[in-house]
């Protein structure tokens, strides 16, 4: 009985640490452009690439509201996207924090949990800009 149980143990530790071992890490690539007055709009096209060769092109698109304003572009953003297991895992939507800021030139950072991914976002660009916005994330296919 106590080698059942023990064999048991074994095996299912061994499929948590295979499939867990599956998942990566993905960069993304991308560009936005939008506006804000307490509510926000950004759309935008970017690249996902992961470490097994695996990439996808995107179709970025934020909606939200907080205390923002101003209107910029990101020309230069990177992201991760953590807990990839499969390509087709990347698309869908999320709730999203960001906060953002600029004068000519203008930064951002999003952070955006689903599931068991997190999805982070930091970008430079150009625009005024002030705020931080809670919203919903969309990636979906182009």
């Amino acid at each position: 009985m106590r080698t059942k149980i023990l064999g048991l143990a074994v095996s299912s530790l061994f499929f948590m640490s295979f499939s867990a071992a599956q998942a990566e890490d993905c960069n993304l690539r991308y560009t936005m452009k939008g506006w804000a007055a307490f509510y926000k709009t950004f759309n935008g096209t970017g690249t996902v690439t992961c470490p097994s060769g695996k990439s996808a092109k995107v179709k970025i698109s934020l909606k939200g509201g907080g205390v923002t304003f101003g209107a910029y572009d990101v020309t230069d953003g990177k992201g991760k996207i953590r807990g990839v297991t499969k390509i087709d895992d990347i698309y869908g939507s999320s709730f999203m924090m960001d906060g953002d800021a600029g004068f000519i030139k203008s930064v951002e950072g999003r952070w955006a949990p689903k599931g068991v991914q997190t999805i982070t976002f930091s970008g430079k660009g150009n625009g005024y800009d002030l705020g931080v916005a809670l919203g919903v994330l969309r990636l979906e296919k182009p």
